[in-house]
């Protein structure tokens, strides 16, 4: 895959996870990696990517914690796509994405 290849992929895959956001300040977290990962030297995907990745995790937490089941399955969905495309771009190669519940939940 070339690299622009992968900023536009990573982009689109933002817009997705951004079209999932229930409250204002996800959406404009998730606004802002996008025009990271569409501006940024390719360099950067690999942080835009994690970012991206941790930004969905909260955005499902906060989901499940208001039982919106509708909303934690869109974005589990855009989640689970932006991880497969790290894995399958190599950007997430040596990255640990396992940490526990940070205590802002």
């Amino acid at each position: 895959m070339t690299q622009q290849y992968l900023a536009g992929e990573l982009s689109l895959l933002l817009a997705q996870l951004r079209a999932a956001a229930t409250d204002e300040a996800s959406a404009r977290d998730v606004f802002g990696l996008r025009r990271e990962a569409e501006t940024l030297p390719l360099s950067a995907l690999v942080s835009v990517t994690i970012r991206a990745i941790a930004r969905a995790d909260l955005m499902c937490w906060d989901s499940v914690a208001r039982g919106d089941t509708a909303a934690f399955d869109r974005q589990a969905a855009a989640a689970a796509k932006l991880h497969e495309f790290g894995v399958c771009a190599g950007l997430l190669a040596g990255v640990s994405l396992s940490q526990p519940p940070s205590s802002k939940r």
